[in-house]
């Protein structure tokens, strides 16, 4: 679902969006102070309940990131990122109870209760 720009552009996602965080990533895309040179980046980061953390939002590519494209969204990530979260499906849960991102990612040893941290 992506296009050759770069050697570092990956030709497979290596994360999904649901319909729902589609529609919310064009949503927050289209505000009209949004900085069209930026992506949405995935990531990880230590620290959590559980030992990392997931990274969601909008950024400049750096050198070391791959680049892909999820139906016309442009992404990035880091790729030492990859072996943590390939595979994964973000969500968005636009509900009263839980509002926000969700991850589903089949990498993780465990979670919390939380939701944004995890084990591997």
């Amino acid at each position: 679902m992506s296009t050759t720009i770069a050697s570092n552009t990956s030709l497979v996602t290596p994360v999904s969006f649901t319909e729902g965080a589609i529609a919310e990533i064009q949503r927050l895309m289209s505000e009209p102070d949004f900085d069209q040179q930026q992506r949405l980046k995935v990531g990880v980061k230590g620290g959590g309940c559980s030992g990392m953390t997931y990274i969601l939002g909008f950024d400049l590519p750096k050198v070391d990131d791959e680049l892909f494209t999820f139906e016309g969204i442009p992404c990035c990530i880091e790729t030492a990122h990859q072996i943590y979260l390939y595979g994964m499906q973000i969500d968005w849960q636009g509900g009263l109870n839980s509002r926000g991102f969700t991850f589903n990612n089949p990498n993780a040893s465990s979670t919390c209760g939380c939701g944004t941290s995890f084990a591997v």
